[in-house]
C-alpha cells in the first residue's frame, strides 16, 4: 500500500504522542499493587447457630498482560509509520531552485530539513548586520580595507580667564571687576572616521538571498514529501519476539494447559 510521505509526517506526531501516553499510563498502571489484586473470602462458622459472616470480594482491575497488549498494539503502529517515515527519507528527494537555477539536485528530505533550520539561524545573523551610519559619506579605503570618511576639520579651543570691569574705581571704592573664561581658537583637528561596518544596500542584498534560498528549500521539503512511498510494516517481529508469549490469549491457553 502506497501513501505520501506528507501524510506519514502529519499523522507521526500524535501517534508517537499517543504511544508515550499509553506506554507511561501502563507503566506507572503495573506498579499499583492494588490493582493486580483480587480477593475472595467466605466465612462457615462452626456450627449451624453460629453468627453468620457475609462473603467477602474484591475484583482484578488490571492484568499485566492486557497491558503489555495494550502497550504492543499502540506501539507496533508508531514503530511502523517512524519506519515509513525513515524508509521514505532515503527515497524521496527534490532540487533546490532558485531563480530558475539548481543550485543541488536530488537533495534527501532529512539534509532540506537540516537546511531549513541552518537558514533559519543565517537570516538571524544577516539581520544583525552592521550597517554604516547613513548620515556619514563613506568612501572605501583600499589601503586599510575598511570604510572611511572624508576628513573634516573641527577648532580646538581653550578657556582663558578673562576680567569684565562692572564699574570702575573712585576715591571711596574699588573697581567691581567679574572674572569670566572666553573660549579662545588654539588649534584645528582633522577627523577622519573609519568603519567595519557594511553599506545598508550590500546587507539588503544579502538578507534577499537568504530569504530566496530559505523559500526555495522549503519548496523543494513540500515536493519531496509529495513523493509516493510504500507503507512500512516491520515492527510486528520485533514485538512479537518481546510480547508474543505474553499476549492475553497465550497467557490464558498456557494456564489452561
Amino acid at each position: 500500500m502506497t501513501t505520501r510521505l506528507s501524510q506519514v509526517v502529519a499523522v507521526e506526531k500524535p501517534i508517537k504522542t499517543d504511544a508515550y501516553n499509553v506506554l507511561s499510563q501502563a507503566h506507572h498502571q503495573v506498579q499499583k499493587a492494588p490493582l493486580l489484586t483480587g480477593l475472595s473470602r467466605t466465612y462457615r462458622p462452626r456450627d449451624d447457630e453460629g453468627e453468620q459472616q457475609p462473603a467477602e470480594a474484591t475484583r482484578v482491575q488490571l492484568r499485566a498482560v492486557d497491558a503489555i497488549a495494550e502497550v504492543k498494539a499502540v506501539l507496533l503502529r508508531f514503530y511502523d509509520v517512524t519506519a515509513t517515515r525513515d524508509w521514505a527519507n532515503c527515497e524521496a528527494r527534490a532540487d533546490i531552485k532558485v531563480n530558475g537555477e539548481t543550485l543541488l539536485r536530488d537533495v534527501p528530505v532529512p539534509y532540506l530539513l537540516f537546511l531549513e533550520k541552518q537558514l533559519t539561524n543565517l537570516a538571524t545573523f544577516v539581520e544583525k548586520l552592521p550597517v554604516l551610519d547613513p548620515a556619514e559619506e563613506w568612501l572605501w579605503d583600499q589601503d586599510r580595507a575598511v570604510w572611511r570618511t572624508a576628513p573634516y576639520e573641527s577648532v580646538k579651543t581653550k578657556k582663558v580667564p578673562r576680567n569684565h570691569v562692572l564699574a570702575e574705581a573712585t576715591a571711596q571704592h574699588k573697581a567691581q571687576v567679574e572674572m569670566y573664561y572666553e573660549d579662545v581658537p588654539v588649534g584645528t583637528w582633522t577627523t577622519v572616521k573609519f568603519s567595519g561596518a557594511m553599506p545598508a544596500a550590500q546587507v539588503k542584498a544579502l538578507s534577499v538571498r537568504v530569504q530566496a534560498l530559505r523559500d526555495a528549500v522549503k519548496y523543494a521539503r513540500e515536493e519531496a514529501n509529495g513523493t509516493e512511498i510504500q507503507q512500512q510494516r516491520i515492527a510486528a517481529p520485533l514485538l512479537d519476539y518481546l510480547f508474543g508469549t505474553f499476549t492475553p490469549l497465550a497467557s490464558e491457553q498456557a494456564v489452561a494447559a
